[in-house]
């Protein structure tokens, strides 16, 4: 978040799968505005719009009336999977292909932070915007002054598929809303509190030596990487675990995965464990005990883009 990489500079790793934000734009007949998500609005003017995100990209990109706006989603939202900064970014994505609009994926990137970060206020980070613009396993540096650079991870492709094939998810069953989670880490990190900078200095080493280990092909000290993340990461706010979390990633630790974390802020969402080939039964028997959904995925390597453009106007 904003609150550490303006005063010490931040690294990390992420990687988009193929859960995706659909988004349909449409030329409406009426004046008025109807969109559909979780719930329906049919509002006669941007300003009206109860949902935030549509509320502002509408008004970011300049649109008055006569659109009407679908989305349906994968996954459900507060699963720790970026799902808000990915519909933002997808709905951006749509609105400048409805406006025919040319534009690149780090500028869909950068004004979906500049919604959700600027406008909203939220407290969270600029890697899920960027993972879901850019796709691929990204290395992310976070500048001081806020730049963030983005560089695919070195990797061949017979250790891409051995990492996919290594990292296992699984749904919680808890949903929770990220800044529920982070917003006390970030007034934390804004007062510098020595606990919560120290965390965050350490989960940066981490993600450096991720980066070695990946590069290298040292998958399973990668694996072990992520239980030392998972313990640290448990000093940044007492809402990031919660007794369930911490029973079920005791069990697949008994079970054969090497390390893991909660995806996202924490609290809740989706499990990601990394695990040798030979222990994937007994870990996947022990998760769906404790009734853990399995989350099947790929990586995806496009990022987000347009399916199909038939406007005529």
């Amino acid at each position: 978040m904003k609150s550490y990489y303006c005063k010490y500079g931040g690294f990390l790793i992420s990687a988009a799968i193929d859960k995706y934000v659909f988004i349909a734009a449409n030329k409406r007949f009426y004046d008025n505005i109807r969109l559909s998500y979780s719930k329906t609005e049919i509002v006669d003017d941007v300003g009206s719009i109860e949902h935030s995100i549509f509320r502002e990209a509408l008004k970011l990109l300049g649109f008055n009336g006569g659109i009407e706006i679908v989305s349906i989603g994968d996954m459900p939202a507060n699963s720790g999977l970026g799902s808000s900064s990915s519909f933002t970014v997808s709905l951006l994505n749509a609105l400048h292909a409805y406006k025919r609009d040319f534009v690149t994926q780090r500028q869909l990137a950068e004004e979906a932070c500049h919604i959700e970060i600027d406008i909203l206020k939220e407290p969270i980070g600029k890697q899920d915007q960027y993972a879901s613009a850019l796709g691929c396993i990204t290395c992310l540096t976070f500048k001081r002054d806020g730049e963030v650079i983005a560089e695919p991870i070195k990797m061949s492709v017979e250790n891409i598929d051995r990492l996919r094939n290594s990292i296992v998810m699984f749904h919680t069953g808890i949903e929770r809303k990220a800044s529920d989670v982070l917003s006390e880490q970030n007034k934390k990190a804004q007062d510098n509190d020595t606990k919560v900078i120290e965390a965050l200095h350490k989960i940066k080493e981490i993600g450096l030596e991720s980066r070695k280990t990946l590069e290298l092909g040292r998958l399973d000290d990668f694996g072990n990487l992520l239980d030392i993340h998972w313990q640290t990461k448990k000093n940044l706010s007492n809402k990031v675990s919660v007794p369930f979390i911490d029973e079920c990633y005791d069990l697949a630790k008994k079970n054969g995965a090497l390390g893991g974390k909660v995806i996202g802020a924490g609290g809740g969402g989706v499990f990601m464990f990394y695990c040798r080939d030979n222990d994937k039964p007994k870990l996947f028997k022990a998760m769906q005990g404790k009734g853990l959904k399995p989350v099947r995925y790929e990586f995806d390597f496009e990022g987000a883009k347009i399916l199909v453009n038939m406007k005529k106007e």
